[in-house]
């Protein structure tokens, strides 16, 4: 695909509330916006979120990566491919740019219809607390319509915040647990042993490494998520020959983009996670979350998808994009990603 021009725009929105996890405390997120225009003048959208936190791409580094691929003529897949050293919140960005190029010039072209209408149901994303004010942000997702509750732990009175939501939210409701890979392979049996009466969804990266987290699945009935120690196809393979999981939570710019996530989602049964994205990522990871779901085998896994994430932001760079209702993700109805972007919003959020 020909790319006329190319536009790196480095951005940052703020929290509402600091966003706080074992790996650190964020005031805003720090994202990278990349538009694609084709010689039509159409463009594409995609976006990075580097992933520093864990030891990542910084910005400066996806940045620099974009505005390099920027000067390529020709743009593809193949190109994309051939650039071995391109970090995957960067790769996340161009892949999802082009994708979003072809539907805008389908859909232009008379060949394609609007984007999907359906929605993609979502957990609540609950910042590590006090209980009781972990509880109390329980209840305010609870109200919006939310029916699956992830917890950040690792931080503080694990125990203590699981249990007040789970009196807070009743019976019914489903509750999943995300450690970062905070724990060690002691401490992560005893924390499990603890909550499994709580009737716990599943557990997020309980430990930091695939051996570690079979030596806890064989200790505990609540399933595994592999995520930061499943970043590829070939990470999920070797995760589930361990028996190190059973699940993938699977972020776009982690894995370096849709293509990769859907193959993850070939070895483990998967749900889409925000990293924290800005409107761009989250459409994105939509329409794969609704692939995923078309593609599943009749019986398979229900889950949540970690999508709901721009409830957290006290801004955005859109003048259109997913909306939420009743704990559903609503896409744009536009072609493509249907994302359109407030250019004086983006403006004042640049960095």
């Amino acid at each position: 695909m020909r790319i006329a021009a190319a536009e790196v725009i480095p951005y940052a929105l703020p929290f509402r509330e600091p966003y706080v996890t074992a790996r650190g405390r964020l005031e805003r997120r720090e994202m990278v916006l990349l538009r694609l225009r084709d010689e039509e003048g159409l463009v594409g959208l995609g976006e990075a979120v580097p992933l520093s936190l864990r030891g990542g791409a910084t910005l400066a580094r996806v940045v620099a990566e974009l505005e390099q691929l920027g000067r390529l003529a020709e743009l593809s897949e193949a190109s994309l491919g051939a650039s071995a050293d391109l970090s995957a919140p960067a790769r996340c960005a161009a892949l999802t740019a082009l994708s979003d190029l072809r539907g805008r010039r389908a859909a232009a072209a008379g060949g394609a219809p609007a984007g999907p209408d359906e929605p993609v149901r979502c957990n609540a994303t609950l910042v590590a607390g006090e209980p009781a004010a972990v509880a109390e942000a329980a209840r305010r997702w609870a109200a919006a319509g939310f029916a699956t509750f992830k917890l950040k732990l690792g931080v503080g009175d694990d125990v203590g915040q699981v249990r007040a939501v789970r009196e807070a939210v009743g019976a019914a409701a489903r509750i999943r647990i995300d450690a970062n890979a905070s724990w060690d392979v002691a401490t992560a049996k005893l924390r499990l042993a603890e909550l499994e009466e709580l009737d716990i969804e599943l557990v997020e990266q309980p430990v930091a490494t695939l051996e570690g987290a079979a030596a806890v699945a064989a200790a505990t009935s609540i399933p595994i998520a592999g995520d930061e120690s499943v970043e590829s196809r070939l990470d999920a393979e070797r995760a589930l020959a361990l028996g190190a999981c059973s699940l993938a939570s699977v972020k776009l710019s982690k894995v370096g983009g849709p293509e990769e996530a859907i193959a993850i989602a070939e070895v483990l049964p998967s749900y889409l996670s925000s990293a924290l994205d800005g409107p761009v990522g989250i459409a994105a990871a939509a329409q794969v979350a609704l692939t995923l779901r078309e593609s599943a085998a009749p019986g398979g896994l229900d889950l949540a998808h970690g999508l709901a994430t721009q409830r957290l932001f006290a801004a955005t760079v859109a003048a259109v994009e997913c909306e939420l209702r009743d704990g559903m993700l609503h896409p744009p109805p536009g072609p493509g990603l249907g994302v359109e972007i407030d250019e004086r919003a983006l403006d004042h959020h640049r960095l």
